[in-house]
């Protein structure tokens, strides 16, 4: 079923209009979710809480994407054959998508905004912990859709069991075109072994920075502070790389390690010239390759950019990878040669997000390399289609 750009925005804007008027009535139910939460992890209930910022950031992210672009039914290619017929490929939806998340009830908003605009159906699958919140803001989602007339099951919240999601996944028995897991290494996993649905994994971080021997050092710490100023989001840095012909390597270092001290930071240390710092403890096992989502961070030494480089191709999650570096030609070798989904010279990797690059809400954060990389919005839940109109041809 194939609806306008005018019906769809639409209905985004009673969404919009009905998250802002009941936000009293989100963050009661969310208060349900967060008292019956108490045991679990403290990163996760930082993802589960909603407050008034994080209500007035739904209905921003609804707003935004009702200005972006619509990618539905935009022609890639046209064609006109030598016997008349007119071919043309345009911008199709995917389908049916399920999101499966944790805590998250942010996501229930703006990842399906994302899905919907590009003409999507969207199966929503929170965890358990989120469940009351979930529901009540997939109620708005139901009155927004069906003041427009447009049927409710194009937004569905699957309130099923461990067992029944196991059969779903086994069996596709919602006839799934694309599942987008939004958690950590062990749902993806799971997902990933037990379905034969093609995923968009929206991948761990384990993002690091290479601060390179010739670079702006007061830059670099505050670059390293703003990627510790969240711990449960996959943007954040959990290791940084330093050069060690860096001047006044000891003394700089030291005041990153204060810095990061005062952030209650927990501190390891690979390098002996690192180790040798006060307030650090020796890394005692390699962890490199552990997204921490914790305040803990690990400060290691490199003799050169391209042991950084291997370091991070090696452990990172493909995240993000920043280097802070005064010369562009070494900036740009290490982004060419560094292998994830987005490469900065000189800022934080809390820009990986999609309205702050530029693209609204996003529904995921795409570590492969098929069919996209980095934040995923409206223009990348699509797929294509060939169109031929005719009056009769036929081949000889």
């Amino acid at each position: 079923m194939i609806f306008s750009t005018e019906t769809k925005n639409r209905a985004l804007k009673d969404l919009a209009k009905l998250i802002d008027e009941n936000k009293s009535e989100i963050i009661a139910q969310n208060k349900i979710d967060l008292d019956n939460a108490k045991n679990i992890d403290p990163t996760l209930i930082d993802r589960l809480k909603v407050d008034e910022k994080k209500v007035d950031g739904m209905v921003s992210a609804v707003e935004e994407i009702i200005s972006d672009a619509d990618p539905q039914g935009k022609v890639l290619h046209e064609y006109t054959h030598p016997n008349g017929m007119l071919v043309q490929n345009k911008v199709v939806p995917f389908g049916n998508i399920l999101i499966i998340y944790e805590s998250r009830p942010d996501v229930t908003i703006e990842a399906a905004i994302t899905a919907f605009k590009g003409g999507n159906k969207i199966l929503l699958k929170g965890g358990k912990e989120s469940k009351n919140s979930n529901l009540f803001l997939v109620s708005l989602w139901h009155k927004a859709l069906e003041k427009n007339n447009i049927p409710s099951d194009f937004v569905t919240y699957l309130d099923i069991n461990r067992e029944e999601t196991q059969k779903l996944l086994k069996e596709n028995t919602h006839k799934l075109d694309l599942i987008i897991p939004r958690g950590g290494e062990g749902l993806i996993n799971y997902i990933r072994t037990n379905t034969s649905v093609p995923l968009l994994i929206s991948g761990r971080g384990n993002n690091f920075v290479y601060i390179h021997d010739k670079c702006d050092f007061d830059m670099a710490i505050d670059i390293v502070l703003n990627g510790k100023s969240r711990l449960s989001v996959c943007n954040a840095i959990d290791k940084v790389l330093i050069h060690k012909s860096l001047p006044n390597f000891s003394e700089k270092v030291e005041t990153l390690v204060q810095e990061l001290a005062r952030l209650n930071m927990e501190i390891l240390a690979d390098g002996e010239q690192i180790e040798a710092i006060n307030g650090v403890h020796k890394m005692e096992e390699n962890v490199y390759s552990d997204e921490f989502l914790a305040a803990k961070i690990l400060l290691g030494e490199v003799n050169n950019i391209d042991e950084a480089i291997d370091k991070i191709n090696l452990h990172s999650g493909g995240h993000s990878a920043v280097i802070v570096a005064s010369n562009d030609a070494t900036a740009e070798d290490f982004q060419n040669r560094v292998d994830c989904a987005a490469v900065y010279q000189n800022a934080s990797s809390r820009f990986t997000d999609g309205g702050q690059l530029g693209f609204g809400a996003e529904i995921a954060i795409s570590t492969q390399k098929l069919h996209f990389r980095g934040p995923v919005a409206t223009g990348q839940l699509v797929t294509n289609k060939w169109f031929i109109k005719g009056n009769g041809q036929i081949r000889g």
